[in-house]
């Protein structure tokens, strides 16, 4: 048997919510014992059906041929089993090479520290073999190898992607947000696109930007492999690689596309209107959907016009496809104004498209406001952000009666029913309870009520102005659980909302409402809207900025209160450096108690101007206390080298971030070990580090207690109106040893 027909261990990732599509997929192309893992399938097949992969698949982000299973269980033992693989058979030194762990290890717990663990064993076994060592790139490397631990199992594998699959390598320019390719064709494979396709079916995407999923239903219907037009893949440069069969593989590919494109081009001619349409409002964001579908070579087969969302309609009678990524979430945008588009949506759904199909992906709270009733719910996630793709069928039974939320709210007879009465009493009984703490310790802003009542998911927080008047509430809606029924949980939410202002006093137009969800991350740092409604809360006798309209928090986190005073008493005469600084509240307190300088550390402008806004209400700002724009990760690194010291650093990095503006992602579980040690490098010998995180089920990482003098002081700086979560935030103080 050759080295192509080698059967092969497997494994191909793809988008979370879409690896049932991969494995259907996968079995098309010969694979055998097709298991899906989560975001994983794996599979055995020889280098074709690996190749066909890595071509043809529509939902796959990654494929890896397995080379080996290691059993180490410390770092010696996993350096030396790696260093013994026989690289030399697999990387040529002249090309580059990229290297990256995953998983969990007893020996290492840190990504990084696995990554450079594994570069160095391959390229001291190649320097040692052959002679010579691969350079190291993370843009576009020869071969790409990837390690993943489970405990002490460690399974090596080359990445024949070499990059995400998702990049087809026709769309350069993407719009505001994105949706990624596989999992724009993994909605149109749920949605049952290529059977329609095949029956001449119409497409519209009436919010369509970039255009992706008009090209990816041109690149289905025409049966043209996602990234026939694809110019790299890790595969290429791997010394296994069989470059006749790949290029088998291709011609194949090529002449089925040009029998599509052709079957589709007479189809369209006889339709008398384009079938493959996309619309949207934003004329310059077509311009970049038509230079998609030329470098994706359906240009002929696709139409984009400027056309606001109410003018979508069918172009002849019969059934179609609307799919719809419309504006969702925290994620992407303006809150209310993601509202409205789903109403319009819904409403234009209901008036002109009768007898077709729907698949819409949106966040898990909008999809109500389309006011139709899905016939399927599909948990996706597109990156980081997770999602719910509705697919519908639009017909009288769909509709359904949706008052708006607003209207919901204003309904005073709904603050007499027995729910709403008990949820009163609740809120009541914490304000009696808590009042006189609140009194005493001159607390004006302070969480009155989180969850008390299971069936009543808020977290309830009741905020005083500097001068003693108004008091405003802002409320947060955990997202109800999937067993509960969506009637009941609007039902409790309009209940709690028509018994808050008898129950607290604050009139209803000053209760903020936001939805989140429990176990979304990095959320705080996400615009809603922009509307610029500012206020001023006072907090230990210091003055603070407000916003309860524009973002998902306020710009103060109550539950750090102890923690930004225990900042302020070690503050005297110190060098303070706040990282991931938001709106700079630890700074205001830092500034006060002394500190003789400081640097806010932050990526966002927005928040940088905040925290100088903070500084000025209380007389603090100048020269000695400075602002600066920058990844905190890459600051710290260039901090490191120019040898700059603080003697009082506050770390509270988001749980996740993968802002645009960055490099990579941030995952403080995975990341911390590397931050902790960075600010221990800049930190002088009789310094101090508090570090804090709000990720509750974060574990500490043990290496650092050997390391540093370290004291979980997570209890004590839990203020008395968080007493109802003690995992509300975790905090460490860290010394030099």
């Amino acid at each position: 048997m050759t080295a192509a027909g080698v059967r092969r261990q497997c494994l191909a990732s793809a988008p979370r919510g879409f690896a049932d599509l991969l494995a259907i997929e996968l079995r098309s192309f010969g694979a055998d014992d097709v298991r899906e893992r989560g975001t994983a399938v794996s599979f055995t097949g020889d280098l074709g059906v690996a190749y066909r992969a890595c071509l043809e698949s529509r939902v796959a982000s990654r494929i890896y041929v397995e080379l080996a299973r290691l059993d180490a269980s410390d770092e010696a033992a996993v350096y030396a089993a790696l260093l013994a693989l026989p690289w030399e058979q697999h990387i040529d030194p002249a090309h580059s090479i990229a290297c990256e762990w995953s998983g969990r290890h007893p020996a290492i717990s840190n990504t990084h520290f696995g990554t450079l663990r594994l570069k160095d064993a391959i390229c001291d076994a190649l320097r040692a073999r052959v002679g010579a060592r691969p350079d190291v790139s993370t843009e576009r490397p020869g071969v790409q190898v990837h390690a993943h631990a489970q405990g002490t199992l460690i399974t090596v594998s080359i990445d024949l992607a070499g990059e995400g699959l998702h990049r087809r390598g026709y769309r350069t320019e993407a719009g505001e947000a994105p949706l990624r390719e596989n999992v724009a064709a993994g909605i149109l494979l749920r949605a049952g696109w290529p059977a329609l396709a095949r029956e001449g079916a119409e497409l519209l995407d009436p919010l369509c930007g970039a255009g992706t999923l008009v090209i990816e239903a041109a690149l289905i219907a025409a049966d043209i492999a996602p990234n026939l037009w694809r110019d790299y893949f890790g595969l290429q440069r791997w010394k296994q690689h069989d470059a006749a069969l790949w290029e088998r593989l291709v011609e194949s590919a090529r002449q089925r596309a040009d029998t599509g494109l052709a079957q589709w081009q007479a189809r369209s001619v006889a339709a008398g209107a384009p079938l493959l349409r996309g619309q949207d409002i934003n004329a310059s964001t077509l311009s970049h959907a038509r230079a998609n579908a030329k470098r994706a070579g359906v240009a002929d087969l696709v139409h984009f016009e400027s056309r606001p969302l109410r003018d979508a309609a069918p172009t002849r009678p019969g059934t179609g496809l609307l799919c719809a990524n419309p504006p969702y979430g925290v994620r992407l945008g303006e809150v209310d104004a993601a509202r409205a588009v789903h109403r319009e949506l819904g409403a234009v759904l209901r008036e002109r498209f009768g007898g077709w199909n729907a698949a819409v992906l949106t966040s898990p709270e909008l999809g109500l406001e389309l006011g139709l009733r899905a016939e399927r719910v599909h948990v996706v996630w597109n990156g980081a952000i997770e999602c719910r793709l509705l697919r519908l069928r639009i017909d009288a039974a769909a509709v359904r009666d949706l008052r708006p939320s607003r209207e919901r709210r204003a309904d005073p007879a709904l603050a007499a029913t027995p729910g709403a009465v008990m949820f009163a009493n609740r809120i009541a009984k914490n304000l009696r309870r808590l009042s006189s703490w609140a009194k005493r310790e001159q607390v004006s802003c302070w969480r009155i009520y989180d969850a008390d009542m299971p069936e009543y998911s808020f977290a309830i927080d009741q905020y005083t102005a500097a001068d003693g008047e108004p008091r405003w509430l802002h409320v947060q809606e955990y997202a109800a659980p999937r067993d509960i029924p969506e009637q009941d949980a609007r039902r409790r939410r309009s209940e709690a909302l028509a018994a808050l202002p008898a129950a607290t006093g604050v009139p209803a137009d000053n209760i903020h409402l936001r939805l989140r969800r429990r176990t979304q991350r990095g959320e705080q740092y996400e615009k809603l809207d922009a509307r610029s409604h500012r206020h001023v809360v006072s907090e230990a006798g210091l003055r603070f900025e407000v916003n309860f309209t524009d973002y998902l928090d306020t710009g103060l986190f109550l539950d750090h209160r102890i923690t930004r005073s225990r900042l302020r008493e070690e503050s005297p005469n110190q060098r303070f450096l706040n990282l991931f600084g938001y709106t700079g509240t630890a700074t205001v307190y830092a500034a006060a108690g002394g500190a003789r300088s400081s640097a806010t550390v932050d990526l966002s402008r927005t928040y940088l101007d905040w925290a100088e806004r903070n500084l000025q209400l209380n007389g603090l700002a100048g020269p000695l206390h400075v602002q600066v724009q920058a990844d905190a990760r890459e600051w710290l690194v260039q901090a490191g080298r120019d040898r700059a010291q603080f003697d009082l650093i506050f770390l509270d990095p988001p749980t996740f971030s993968n802002s645009k503006r960055m490099q990579g992602v941030l995952d403080v579980q995975r990341d911390h070990v590397e931050l902790v040690d960075a600010c221990m490098q800049l930190l002088s010998p009789a310094g101090l580090l508090l570090f804090s995180t709000n990720l509750q089920k974060f574990r500490l990482d043990a290496s650092l207690a050997a390391r540093y003098a370290l004291h979980d002081i997570s209890r004590a700086t839990l203020p008395p109106d968080f007493a109802r979560n003690a995992r509300i935030h975790q905090c460490f103080e860290l010394r030099h040893a």
